[in-house]
């Protein structure tokens, strides 16, 4: 009788502590933060990869104009030149942007400062003519604005689309790969980008394409 009640006893206590405990379990490797919410930047970093190599790079391929022909164009007027070869967001005062291409010889290089740049003569007079946004600090929201299929009702806020432009830039920076060494005196071709303010701005290109010349 007495072992009867002490193995009763013993399978009460069994029951007791199994109910006790909690079964936990283990997530699949990756899966922790699966369910949080994506930030501005993820999802606007998500977006530009989505985009750029399948859509913008072949947009700017087949738009751009040759940099002598903007530049012509400009002794016209920005606003001529930008209604023939440009394209404007609606908002009032917006400046003009442009798709441009060409080819020129390194005057200078500053790949130092991560606002990296190279300034290229592409007419042989010995004189810049364009810059090169290198980057991993690239200026401007160019390549977000010079792309017509890119709008800004499309998103939710102005934030948002800041943060866009932010993440094609990010994207073009990634993009470049350049030869090591000094680059003065090599030629290089390049398709992308510029904003202008005015006729006599500087052009400097945020470029979806940047290759040494063969």
């Amino acid at each position: 009788m007495m072992r009867a009640m002490t193995a009763i006893l013993g399978l009460s206590l069994a029951l007791t502590a199994l109910g006790a405990c909690k079964i936990v379990p283990n997530p699949e490797p990756g899966s922790e933060n699966a369910g949080a919410p994506q930030s501005d930047e993820d999802r606007m970093a998500a977006k530009a990869g989505e985009i750029y190599a399948a859509q913008l790079v072949p947009y700017v391929s087949g738009k751009a104009i040759d940099l002598p022909m903007l530049t012509t164009a400009l002794q016209g007027g920005l606003e001529a030149a930008g209604k023939a070869h440009g394209v404007r967001p609606q908002a009032e005062g917006s400046p003009w942007n442009f798709l441009v291409k060409g080819q020129g010889t390194v005057v200078e290089a500053n790949r130092e400062s991560r606002a990296a740049t190279l300034t290229l003569d592409a007419t042989g007079d010995g004189k810049a003519d364009v810059t090169i946004q290198l980057g991993p600090v690239i200026k401007g929201t160019a390549l977000r604005d010079a792309a017509d299929f890119i709008v800004f009702t499309d998103y939710r806020d102005q934030i948002e689309f800041a943060k866009l432009a932010r993440a094609l830039n990010d994207r073009a920076h990634g993009a470049i790969q350049l030869p090591e060494g000094d680059l003065t005196g090599k030629t290089f071709r390049f398709e992308g980008a510029t904003t202008l303010r005015s006729a006599t701005d500087p052009v400097l290109v945020v470029p979806t394409l940047l290759e040494a010349a063969p």
